[in-house]
């Protein structure tokens, strides 16, 4: 699905916008959150500094000229590579901003109703829309049902109901009522409403680095701190060597050659990377029409190794529907669809008008009118776990038919002197084994036979499942079914375990006991009765449509209303920590090239005795062509790999559903194998056309 926030990274807006930043950037406050970059932006400082006061003295370097101004590209870089994912938000934020209009509101107050600014609302107050109206804040609606057009928020053109009492009666500020009345409570204040969050979290306002970005930022600064250390301390060693080789002092190591070294030697290009990664990923998920609450949420997701589904709307298409009418002995199949249709006629659900359809379709059993038949419906209740019709004839009789589940139908029988067989019992027992689900039929104190509802299993989602296996992902399917239609359907599915007649609280005492055993979780859920659960789960991705309880349990929430979400959630979170694992990987082994670049550079006159190159020279091995050819390549080898890295961390490294082993060599021999050669090359080419 295409929204208006699929914008591409690289148009003409997003890039200006970036180059823009990337100089706003330089700056201490925004240079000191990445200390690597501060240390190269504080080397550029130091080594301009140096080009000037060589030309206020007379002693100007074009050497040092250029290590500074590619040093300060460095930075520019690095703060470009961050700014190009910021951009991205900023345009997606831009494009959410357009999508709130100045409306206004509707409101009751103790039964008049009085219009103000969508803006004059507050948290608790009740709004009228109807047909045309725009909804002016986030709500719930307490009254009615509507049809509702959420294009703006989730792009999907088609409208959703909105309703009362259930889990979707959620509705978002900025979508339009396109049919019916409904009241809704407000219940966000003005500045705190989805769409500001989504706001803020798309344009970066609110985030805030990870535990595993945390991690490694210090893991970076710390290594950077050692090669700093290292640095300081060769002027030193190289005067010791000058004295000893009877060379000059005045040839040691000069302040802009350290800070070139020092560059080169630090991890400056994951650092370069680091936060752009983390942003892009909060894209990446918002591409898929999912807001997370932080990128903590993100990566979470790529670490979890259970998750929790239900079985309805998620591993199958969630509409039970009748494919076969079973009649009991003695009772034919038309006097079975017959009675199953009369007890389905004021069934709005899709169980209920598939029954219909099927005695239609099977019988030519047409339309009643209800009225002759003077007809009392019974609606299903969780108590009764049965509906039906009590139809009452001229002469006062009453027929009462009735479709539920075995046990509930079986009391009902009994308690009216009537005997259930124990055919009809083992057509259930055979059904629910197959992973259908059985609706007995009966009519006063006689059973009629099973009407056979079957929900499908989505295609491809067996194979779904296999992928997370491969990763190390235990799958659990949560149903209400009973165990033998919950272990069909699981077989079916290919799930790793299953739950079945589960009810709010086991669902909580699962993940609770998943996590005590040192398992993170992800489930996903709508309803009211979901938001303990979300709320404990490591990952909790509430439905857009569902309760607002759901929705603030819940650490995400799916924009599409889509269950299925879940897996590609899991997929973004483990690319997020693939790629950053990725590039940290090449930058680490790309500056062993730099080692083999700059190390022989400087030491070349070492131990020399007065020759052109003492016998250090023989770490040359890429036969740069000079000492100074030899440092400038290295440096702009690592001002530019940065910039050519950007795309990568921008869209992510692919993900493979691969066990953890493999993912480790495969990464080793691409990324660490790639880190080490690829400077090699780059550095070498560089060098030549500087010696041209």
């Amino acid at each position: 699905m295409t929204t208006q926030r699929d914008i591409h990274f690289f148009n003409k807006s997003v890039i200006l916008h970036a180059i823009r930043d990337s100089f706003r950037k330089l700056n201490l406050v925004s240079l000191i959150k990445n200390p690597v970059i501060f240390i190269v932006a504080a080397g550029a400082l130091i080594t301009s500094v140096a080009v000037v006061s060589g030309l206020l003295n007379g002693a100007f370097s074009s050497f040092n000229f250029q290590i500074a101004v590619w040093l300060w590209f460095t930075v520019l870089f690095a703060n470009f590579s961050e700014a190009m994912a910021e951009s991205r938000g900023k345009a997606q934020a831009e494009s959410l901003r357009k999508s709130r209009v100045q409306a206004r509101a509707r409101r009751l107050e103790e039964n008049t109703e009085t219009s103000v600014f969508a803006t004059d609302l507050r948290k608790g107050d009740i709004v009228i829309c109807e047909t045309g109206d725009i909804i002016p804040s986030d709500g719930e609606v307490i009254e009615g049902i509507a049809s509702v057009d959420e294009s703006a928020i989730t792009g999907e053109s088609a409208p959703v109901i909105r309703e009362s009492g259930g889990d979707r009666s959620a509705v978002t500020g900025g979508t339009m009522v396109i049919s019916d009345r409904i009241l809704i409570r407000i219940t966000s204040e003005q500045g705190d409403t989805f769409i500001d969050h989504m706001i803020a979290l798309v344009e970066g306002a609110k985030r805030q680095k990870t535990p595993n970005e945390i991690a490694l930022s210090i893991l970076l600064s710390g290594l950077s701190v050692i090669f700093l250390l290292a640095v300081v301390t060769l002027p030193a060693l190289f005067g010791y060597s000058l004295a000893a080789s009877g060379l000059p002092a005045s040839q040691n190591l000069t302040v802009p050659v350290l800070i070139a070294l020092l560059v080169c030697l630090i991890p400056t290009t994951i650092g370069g990377l680091l936060s752009a990664i983390g942003i892009s990923g909060i894209d990446r998920l918002l591409q898929r029409n999912v807001i997370a609450s932080s990128g903590k949420a993100i990566e979470a997701a790529g670490d979890i190794d259970v998750l929790l589904l239900d079985k309805t709307g998620t591993i199958t298409l969630g509409n039970r529907m009748a494919t076969n009418f079973i009649p009991a002995d003695g009772v034919s199949t038309a006097e079975l669809a017959d009675a199953a249709q009369l007890s389905s006629l004021s069934d709005e659900t899709p169980e209920g008008r598939s029954i219909v359809v099927l005695a239609k379709e099977k019988f030519n059993i047409r339309g009643r009118d209800i009225n002759t038949l003077h007809a009392t419906f019974i609606p299903f209740t969780a108590q009764s776990r049965m509906s039906g019709v009590d139809l009452r004839s001229d002469n006062g009789r009453v027929r009462s038919i009735r479709k539920g589940s075995s046990e509930s139908v079986r009391t009902f029988v009994q308690n009216n002197n009537g005997f259930y067989p124990q055919k009809i019992q083992d057509i259930v027992m055979e059904l629910s084994r197959e992973g259908a689900t059985p609706l007995v039929v009966a009519e006063d104190n006689r059973v009629l036979g099973v009407i056979h509802l079957k929900d499908i299993v989505k295609g491809g989602i067996r194979q779904r499942f296999a992928e997370l296996r491969k990763m190390g992902i235990k799958t659990v399917m949560i149903t209400g079914d009973n165990s033998l239609t919950a272990a069909a359907i699981a077989a079916e599915a290919g799930v790793d375990d299953f739950m079945a007649e589960a009810r709010p609280e086991d669902k909580l005492k699962r993940i609770m006991k998943e996590q005590s055993d040192g398992h993170l979780v992800g489930m996903i859920g709508d309803g009211t009765n979901d938001a303990p659960a979300l709320a404990r789960a490591d990952i909790g991705i509430a439905m857009n449509s569902g309760t607002q309880a759901a929705r603030e349990a819940g650490n995400m929430i799916d924009l599409d209303s889509n269950p299925t979400k879940l897996i590609e959630v899991v997929e973004v979170g483990k690319q997020l920590l693939i790629t950053r694992g990725s590039l940290t990987t090449f930058s680490i082994a790309n500056d062993v090239a730099k080692y083999f670049a700059i190390i022989p550079a400087i030491s070349i006159s070492l131990y020399s005795a007065g020759a052109d190159a003492g016998p250090l020279s023989a770490l040359n091995i890429m036969n740069l062509g000079s000492p100074e050819s030899a440092i400038m390549s290295a440096v702009i080898f690592n001002a530019i790999i940065i910039i050519l890295l950007v795309p990568l961390a921008l869209k992510g490294v692919r993900y493979r559903p691969v066990s953890a082993n493999s993912a480790l060599v495969r990464n080793l021999l691409i990324f660490g194998l790639g880190g080490l050669t690829a400077p090699f090359l780059g550095i070498k080419l560089i060098d030549m056309l500087i010696n041209l």
